[in-house]
């Protein structure tokens, strides 16, 4: 079951945006960016380490470096259960 963006941030999930520093197969002196993005769980980063660890079983450019920030969107204080709703008009 695929859970919406609202209901991973409720579970606690913030947005992980990673930046990728690796070596060009070809070109090794070279270094290549890559800017990964998506719901994570700070701070054992489960998706984040497990691309990753894809990315060094299966592709060739060798991983230099990895910067990464974490932003909860949804912070405890502000969402808050409503049982009921008043329209007007």
């Amino acid at each position: 079951m695929t859970s919406t963006e609202t209901e991973l941030m409720l579970q606690g999930h913030g947005l992980t945006t990673a930046e990728i520093y690796y070596r060009m197969p070809d070109h090794r002196s070279l270094l290549q960016s890559f800017v990964w993005q998506d719901y994570d769980l700070a701070p054992e980063f489960p998706k984040l380490i497990g691309f990753l660890d894809f990315w060094q079983e299966k592709l060739e450019g060798p991983i230099h470096s990895v910067r990464y920030c974490h932003q909860h969107l949804i912070r405890a204080g502000e969402w808050r259960k409503v049982d009921g709703e008043f329209l007007l008009n």
